[in-house]
C-alpha cells in the first residue's frame, strides 16, 4: 500500500485510492518524519481532512522546500558505457570503469531547491555546452535521519561535452540553474518499488518523437539504501534530502537537446514528470 504526497502552496495534498485531500502540515516538518507513512495513514483514517478537487494537479509544485539534490553516478552499465565514451579522450574512461565495480559510490552535489523545476516548469541547457541529455532516475526522499521515507521522478539535465573534456569539470556539467527536475509527487511507501519497476523516457520536437528509452529498477547495480549509507558518513541533512539514483536511458551520441524540447518520464505507480527545455 502507497500514499501519495503532493506539494502544493498552501500546504500538502494527500492522495490515497479513496481521493485527494489537504494536509496543513508543513512541507519540511512531513518530510523529515521518520513515520511518515504511518503517519499519513493515520490522517486518513483518523482525521477529517478537507477534500481537494481534480485539479490540484494544476497547481503542484517541486516537491522540496529545503532540501538538497545530490545524485549517484554510473550506476547502471548503460551509463558506464556512456561515461567512458565521452571521456576517452581526455583519458578519463578508465575512471568509470572503476567506479562501476568499486565499493565506494560516485556521488556528487546536484541542485539547491532554487535550481530545481517542479512538474510542468523548464529545465535548461548550460549556454557553454554543446552536448546535452536529460537522465531519467528514480529519487529518494530521506530524512534528516538517513531514513528512505519516499520516492519520486528525478530529471539529472547533464552537459556531456563539459564533463567529457575533463572528468574534474562535473560540478560545472551538472550545477547550474534549473538544472534538475523532481516530481509530481513523492510516493510515500515503506518498501523499495519491486525490481520490476520501469522507467520510461520520451523527448518530442516540434511535435515529433526523437528519443524512447526505457531500463528497469532491475539494471540498477547498488542498492539505494548502500547509496543513503555512503552519502550520509560524515554529512548532515538538517531539512532532509534527494538523491538520484542514477540512470539506465542515455540518449545517443549524436543527440542532444534543443529549446522547446518536451522531455516526458514516466515511473508507475509514481506518476509522470514532463519538463520542456528553455
Amino acid at each position: 500500500m502507497t500514499v501519495k504526497l503532493y506539494r502544493v502552496e498552501d500546504g500538502a495534498v494527500v492522495e490515497d485510492e479513496n481521493g485527494a485531500y489537504l494536509c496543513e502540515d508543513a512541507w519540511d516538518e512531513l518530510l523529515n518524519r521518520d513515520d511518515l507513512f504511518l503517519y499519513l495513514r493515520s490522517l486518513l483514517e483518523e482525521s477529517e481532512l478537507p477534500t481537494v478537487g481534480d485539479d490540484f494537479a494544476e497547481r503542484v509544485l517541486a516537491p522540496l522546500v529545503s532540501q538538497e539534490v545530490w545524485a549517484a553516478g554510473v550506476t547502471y552499465y548503460r551509463s558506464r558505457e556512456a561515461r567512458i565514451e565521452e571521456s576517452k579522450d581526455a583519458g578519463g574512461g578508465d575512471f568509470y570503469e572503476r567506479v562501476y565495480t568499486a565499493e565506494r559510490p560516485e556521488l556528487f552535489f546536484k541542485a539547491t531547491p532554487h535550481r530545481v523545476a517542479g512538474p510542468g516548469q523548464t529545465v535548461r541547457v548550460r549556454r557553454d555546452s554543446r552536448w546535452n541529455v536529460p537522465e531519467p532516475e528514480l529519487a529518494l526522499a530521506v530524512t534528516r535521519h538517513g531514513r528512505v521515507v519516499g520516492y519520486t521522478i528525478g530529471n539529472d539535465m547533464s552537459s556531456r561535452d563539459i564533463e567529457g573534456e575533463n572528468p574534474l569539470y562535473l560540478p560545472q556539467a551538472k550545477v547550474y540553474d534549473r538544472c534538475c527536475a523532481l516530481g509530481p509527487c513523492v510516493l510515500v511507501s515503506e518498501e523499495m518499488p519491486p525490481a520490476s519497476t520501469e522507467i520510461k523516457m520520451e523527448i518530442v520536437r516540434e511535435g515529433a518523437n526523437v528519443f524512447t528509452g526505457a531500463t528497469t529498477l532491475a539494471q540498477l547495480k547498488r542498492e539505494p539504501e548502500s547509496l543513503v549509507e555512503f552519502l550520509f558518513r560524515d554529512n548532515s541533512f538538517p531539512a532532509g534530502c534527494f538523491l538520484l539514483t542514477g540512470t539506465g536511458i542515455v540518449p545517443p551520441d549524436d543527440f542532444t537537446l534543443r529549446a522547446g524540447d518536451r522531455v516526458r518520464i514516466d515511473i508507475e505507480p509514481i506518476g509522470t514528470l514532463v519538463n520542456t527545455v528553455a
